[in-house]
C-alpha cells in the first residue's frame, strides 16, 4: 500500500512514512494511491464482531508491512482498553428511522479519542523500533488537543505541543490540554482562531530547516492515520442496522471535513451508504460550498459549537483531489487561490462533490432548540455539535435508516448545554476533580517566529 499527494509534487511513501510524516513536504495530503475495496460477504462476516475485531479487517489493508497481523491486533486493543463502553461506538435509537452513535466514550470524552489513542499506540510502535524521537505539533479546536496530549502523555519518544484558539474552546476542553502534568506536553494559547492555529502548522511543515531540526510529526487529521481509524465506526455502526443488505445514511457535524471524509473512504470501500450529509454551524463554509461552488472565506464568528468555528477546512483539499480526477496540479492551483480568499471549483469537480455529499448548516438557535428538544422528547441530553448534527439531520430523513455523529459528550460544553436545557452536564467520576487541576499553559502571540521559539525551547533533546 502506498500513499501519494493530492499536489502531485511530494514523493510516494509507505503507511508508516505518511503516518509519521503528516503533511506531504509539496504542502499537500497523502491518500491512498488505491483504496481497496471489501467484498459483500466480508462486510456482511463482520455482523457480530466486536469493535477492536472490526477495526482490524477495515484497517488492515491499508498498512501494508508496518505492523504484522498480531502486533496490529495488539495495538487496536490497547488503543480502546480505556473506553468507558463495551461496544465502544454504541449507537441509540433517537426517533423511528434515526440513530445517535455515541462516539464520546473515550478518555477525553469525544470522537477524536478513536483516531488518537490508535494513533498513539502505533508512533510508540513504529518510533520504538527505530529508536527515533519526534516532536508533534498540532492546532485543535477544542477535541483533537486533548486527545492527541491524552494518547502521548509520558511517552519517552515524543514531545506534544498543541496550539489553541485563547479563549475560543469550552472549560472543560482547555481544562483538558493544561491540566496533565507530564513534562513533554505543552498547550500552546495562541493570540488567534482555530485558523490561525491551523495556519502556523502548516507553516511549520513547510519550513524545511525547522522541520528537519525538530523532527516535526502531525497528529491532526492532515494525518491519514487519523482519518484511517474513523473509517471504523461507519462500519460497525452501518453492519448493526443491517448493511450490507440494505443502505445507511450518515449526518456528521464537521468543521475540518475529517470525519465526513471517512465516511466518504467507507463508501468507496463498499460499505453501502445512501447519503453523507456534512452539518455545520453559523461557519457554514462547507454548507455554503456545497451549494454554490465557490469556496470562499468569510471569517470565524465564536458560536457554542466551537470546535466547528473553522473556514480552512483541511481534509476538504482529499475529497476535491479525487472530484478532480486526482490531478494533483489542479488541486495545488485552487490552494493557492484559498490564500487570496477562495475559489471557483471546476464544474466538473462540483457536480461530482454534489452527488456525493449533501449538506446543511444550524444557527446559534436552532442549535439551542434541539438541545432542548431532544432532551424533552427523547430523554437525550446533546452537545452542541451533536445537535447540530440532529437539526440537519432532520431535514434528511426518509425511508433509509439515518445516523447521526455525537461527537462529544454534552459535559464537555456545560455552559451552552445549560443555557439551552436548564440541566448540567455531569463530568464521568474519573473527571470529576478537573476543575480543581492545576493548569499549565503558555500564551504565545499569532506569530511563527514566536511559536517556533518556544518549541526549540521546550523540547527535550
Amino acid at each position: 500500500m502506498s500513499y501519494i499527494s493530492t499536489r502531485g509534487a511530494a514523493p510516494t511513501l509507505s503507511f508508516e512514512e505518511a503516518m509519521l510524516t503528516g503533511l506531504a513536504r509539496d504542502g499537500g495530503l497523502y491518500v491512498p494511491a488505491e483504496v481497496p475495496v471489501l467484498t459483500h460477504a466480508q462486510i456482511a462476516a463482520m455482523a457480530g464482531k466486536s469493535y477492536e475485531e472490526v477495526a482490524f479487517d477495515v484497517m488492515r489493508p491499508f498498512i501494508g508491512t508496518t505492523f504484522s497481523d498480531a502486533e496490529f491486533k495488539a495495538l487496536i486493543d490497547q488503543a480502546y482498553a480505556g473506553f468507558g463502553h463495551a461496544a465502544r461506538a454504541p449507537l441509540v435509537q433517537i426517533d423511528s428511522n434515526h440513530f445517535l452513535l455515541e462516539l464520546f466514550h473515550g478518555p477525553t470524552l469525544a470522537f477524536k479519542d478513536f483516531a488518537m489513542q490508535l494513533i498513539g499506540q502505533m508512533f510508540q510502535a513504529a518510533l520504538g523500533r527505530s529508536g527515533s524521537r519526534v516532536t508533534i505539533v498540532g492546532a485543535t479546536s477544542g477535541d483533537t488537543g486533548s486527545a492527541a496530549i491524552e494518547a502521548f502523555r509520558g511517552l519517552e519518544a515524543v514531545d506534544v505541543f498543541i496550539l489553541y484558539p485563547n479563549g475560543r474552546v469550552s472549560e472543560v476542553q482547555r481544562r483538558q490540554m493544561t491540566t496533565p502534568v507530564e513534562a513533554n506536553v505543552h498547550a500552546l494559547a495562541v493570540d488567534g482562531d482555530f485558523d490561525d492555529c491551523q495556519a502556523a502548522v502548516k507553516d511549520m511543515f513547510n519550513d524545511f530547516a525547522f522541520r528537519e531540526e525538530v523532527k516535526l510529526a502531525g497528529v491532526n487529521s492532515i494525518n491519514w492515520g487519523r482519518v484511517l481509524a474513523q473509517v471504523v465506526y461507519y462500519f460497525t455502526s452501518a453492519v448493526s442496522l443491517g448493511a450490507p443488505h440494505r443502505e445507511v445514511s450518515f449526518t456528521v457535524p464537521t468543521g475540518n471535513f475529517g470525519d465526513i471524509f471517512a465516511g466518504y473512504i467507507a463508501k468507496q470501500m463498499g460499505l453501502p451508504i445512501a447519503d453523507l450529509v456534512v452539518a455545520t454551524n453559523r461557519n457554514d463554509i462547507l454548507h455554503r460550498t456545497l451549494q454554490t461552488g465557490a469556496y470562499t472565506k468569510e471569517g470565524v464568528v465564536p458560536t457554542i459549537s466551537p470546535s466547528m468555528d473553522i473556514q480552512v477546512s483541511s481534509n476538504f483539499e482529499r475529497a476535491l483531489f479525487d472530484a478532480y480526477g486526482r490531478d494533483g496540479m489542479a488541486v495545488a492551483g485552487q490552494m493557492d487561490d484559498l490564500k487570496k480568499g477562495g475559489f471557483e471549483i471546476s464544474q466538473g469537480a462540483y457536480q461530482m462533490l454534489k452527488d456525493t455529499f449533501k449538506s446543511g448548516r444550524a444557527s446559534e438557535e436552532e442549535t439551542s432548540a434541539a438541545i432542548q428538544r431532544y432532551l424533552a422528547n427523547h430523554g437525550e441530553l446533546l452537545c452542541p455539535h451533536t445537535a447540530v448534527g440532529v437539526h440537519v439531520a432532520e431535514a434528511h430523513l426518509g425511508e433509509t435508516p439515518m445516523v447521526t455523529l455525537a461527537t462529544a459528550h454534552p459535559a464537555k460544553f456545560p455552559d451552552a448545554v445549560k443555557a439551552a436545557s436548564g440541566v448540567t452536564a455531569p463530568l464521568p467520576p474519573r473527571m470529576a476533580d478537573l476543575y480543581d487541576r492545576q493548569e499549565r499553559l503558555t500564551p504565545v502571540a499569532n506569530d511563527l517566529a514566536a511559536l517556533q521559539a518556544v518549541i526549540r525551547d521546550r523540547i527535550a533533546r
